[in-house]
């Protein structure tokens, strides 16, 4: 049974190889552990309460949950084959749900490295520097992603309604507004980019050929600057939107109004950015309040 479900996975269901042999020694992992622990392994037999076990077992050998996760995920499309093959009536893991993985804190920059950032250092004035200090202080002031940046094009800013019509995942398109201070910086740039490459261009951001620019570059671009006053494990664009969306909620945004400026599909993905705000207010209490960290006791003793 185990070797015509690899079988149907592969070809039929058009998994890589390399799934195929991952899910094999999952599932004969799980064999192993059936005949040590019942002394026998029949499919149709195992029972929910084997696969809890089995989870218990796995957790309980320091695995990490993303490992566990793809072995329950073998186990539920193994079942799910004998389901549909008619072996057996109902999966073992129809009521199990997967272990959870612990959501990671987003990493940003504090409000005042990025002040120190866009106000004090000097990025040049030629196209080059006018061009990575607009595609910084996007990133930062918009909160979006790095693929929606380097596909921005001129049509997508509207200069009159102060809005940048920005692309993405899905195709699906959301309204930016942004403030004086980038639209000085977007028409310096464009201007710039004008007495370079006249007044059409393909994409908005170009290189210093005037051909549209790539992620790397500004994955580069990003990390320089950022190398100035962060000394941060990661740099990259994409801690610009944690840092964008960490100080909206931070001064007070609405946690509704920073998902949809993040173009996030639910607001749980957005809700991860409420434990950045309060880690931060706890840890600015405690170094501010005279009395935050007093030891207690009666009498202050």
């Amino acid at each position: 049974m185990v070797e015509s479900f690899l079988r149907y996975i592969r070809y039929e269901k058009n998994y890589s190889s390399r799934t195929a042999v991952s899910y094999k020694n999952d599932l004969l992992q799980f064999e192993d552990y059936l005949k040590e622990t019942t002394g026998e392994f029949d499919p149709v037999l195992v029972d929910k309460d084997q696969v809890r076990n089995w989870i218990s077992y796995l957790s309980g050998e320091k695995l990490n949950v993303t490992s566990i996760k793809r072995k329950v995920s073998a186990l539920r499309s193994f079942f799910e084959f004998l389901k549909r093959e008619g072996k057996i009536e109902e999966s073992p893991l129809c009521f199990i749900s997967s272990p959870k993985s612990r959501k990671k804190l987003p990493v940003f920059v504090k409000e005042e490295q990025m002040d120190a950032l866009l106000d004090d250092v000097d990025f040049g004035s030629d196209f080059d520097g006018l061009r990575n200090k607009l595609i910084v202080e996007m990133l930062y002031t918009t909160g979006m992603r790095r693929a929606e940046l380097v596909g921005l094009r001129d049509e997508d800013v509207d200069f009159f309604s102060s809005i940048i019509k920005v692309t993405g995942k899905g195709n699906k398109q959301r309204i930016i507004p942004f403030g004086d201070e980038l639209k000085s910086l977007m028409n310096c740039y464009l201007d710039s980019r004008k007495s370079l490459f006249g007044g059409e261009a393909a994409a908005f951001f170009l290189k210093d050929d005037g051909l549209p620019i790539y992620p790397g570059l500004v994955y580069r671009v990003v990390r320089k600057y950022l190398s100035i006053v962060s000394s941060l494990g990661k740099r990259s664009p994409h801690v610009l939107r944690h840092t964008f969306a960490t100080m909206m909620l931070e001064n007070g945004a609405e946690l509704s109004v920073v998902k949809e400026l993040l173009g996030h599909a639910s607001l749980s993905s957005t809700e991860i950015y409420t434990h950045v705000s309060s880690k931060e207010i706890m840890m600015n209490y405690n170094l501010a309040h005279p009395r935050a960290n007093k030891k207690g006791g009666i009498n202050g003793n």
